[in-house]
């Protein structure tokens, strides 16, 4: 997260990190199939593992080549594609590990713990990132980024692990990988829903760009910029410790919609009251809702999915939320080569304005199918 705010300190930079970000998902695009099949064949403690070692890696490299004089931006720009693919490989490893190694009635509890930690040691630290980048080197910024992956492997290694995937050796990696396929198929409201849903994360990256740009035009700090991630990781923080009583209201089908209709308002209210004021105090509620919405959806897979094919249905999600991605990495370039990048808030809120209105509509004939389905089984008994 800080990365592209040191790109964008040098000038006329707003483009190139636009499409640096255009680049890193469209890797990871084209790898989240391969990746997310090698989630349903692995254990998924080790692909952990594997992902903070890479990261640790990539950070000291970074490291020793500013140490060396080779400092430039495209040191930088490669660093965020490694961090960018492996980080959604391991989101994806994390939420099956999560699925596989714990019981449902620890679900609620436990996403609560994780959002708690994530936002400590993610977001809050995208923050400090901002702020120490601008009194430290970058050799000491990416040491610090090195030993905080180094402690999370660390912590994976010592946590228990309960092993429940089935061995994929009657299957070939080619037959696991088409199967994805079908998932959809087999229940296209359920995975249309949950699709709507993940359309929080484009968003919440598409802001993450957008931001930086618009406060780089109109010459802001970045404490401001720092002071962006502070205030959403608070509005984060807030789900997690509220998480087990927020999830207990509803359904968790009820729940994204309703977090998805206050991202919608919070969006609005970016898109009008446009100022960095106005614009933190949105991104609160923005944090708060994102991550309701997130933990809910994450939740009713864990309940709803095959733990032997949660590693492609995440990659249906995220498939999906990449290319929405892409597409607003595109929006952005083409925003900030216009110098009209305060428009695309407006745009951001009308997505999911729709999105939310789809969302509902869909919500009623899930519920008319599930209603059909037990009058059924009633019938047949």
């Amino acid at each position: 997260m800080a990365l592209p705010w040191v790109m964008l300190s040098s000038p006329n930079m707003g483009a190139f990190v636009a499409l640096v970000t255009l680049v890193c998902t469209a890797v990871s695009f084209v790898l989240t199939p391969f990746f997310s099949t090698l989630v349903d064949r692995h254990s998924r403690k080790k692909i952990l593992v594997w992902v903070l070692a890479i990261q640790a890696i990539t950070a000291f490299g970074i490291m020793l080549s500013y140490a060396l004089g080779f400092a430039s931006n495209w040191v930088l720009a490669s660093a965020q594609l490694i961090f960018w693919v492996v980080s959604n490989l391991g989101w994806s490893a994390n939420n099956a590990f999560t699925q596989e190694n714990y019981d449902r009635h620890e679900y609620a509890a436990l996403s609560g713990k994780q959002e708690v930690v994530v936002q400590g040691t993610t977001l809050l630290a995208g923050a400090v990132g901002v702020v120490l980048l601008e009194s430290w080197a970058m050799q000491s910024f990416a040491m610090f980024a090195a030993v905080t992956s180094l402690l999370g492997m660390a912590c994976y290694l010592l946590t228990p692990y309960r092993q429940k995937l089935r061995r994929p050796d009657a299957l070939s990696f080619r037959r696991q990988l088409f199967e994805s396929k079908t998932i959809y198929r087999n229940d296209p409201v359920f995975y249309s829903i949950l699709l709507l849903s993940s359309l929080s994360y484009p968003v919440l990256t598409y802001l993450s760009k957008l931001v930086p740009i618009w406060f780089a035009e109109q010459g802001v700090s970045g404490r401001w910029f720092a002071s962006y991630y502070l205030f959403f990781g608070v509005g984060s923080l807030v789900t997690g410790i509220f998480i087990t009583r927020l999830l207990a209201l509803s359904s968790l089908k009820n729940i994204m919609l309703a977090a998805l209709a206050l991202s919608a308002l919070m969006l609005v209210g970016m898109s009008v009251f446009i100022s960095p004021l106005f614009l933190l105090i949105f991104v609160a509620g923005f944090g708060f809702s994102n991550a309701l919405n997130r933990i809910a959806r994450i939740n009713w897979m864990h309940i709803r999915i095959d733990v032997n094919q949660r590693g492609r249905a995440d990659g249906l999600v995220a498939l999906f939320s990449t290319l929405v991605q892409n597409l607003s990495y595109l929006l952005i370039a083409f925003l900030a080569s216009r110098h009209i990048v305060q428009f695309g808030f407006v745009i951001a809120a009308l997505v999911i304005v729709l999105a939310t209105v789809t969302m509902y509509l869909l919500i009623g004939v899930n519920r008319r199918t599930e209603e059909t389905s037990i009058n059924k089984k009633v019938q047949m008994y």
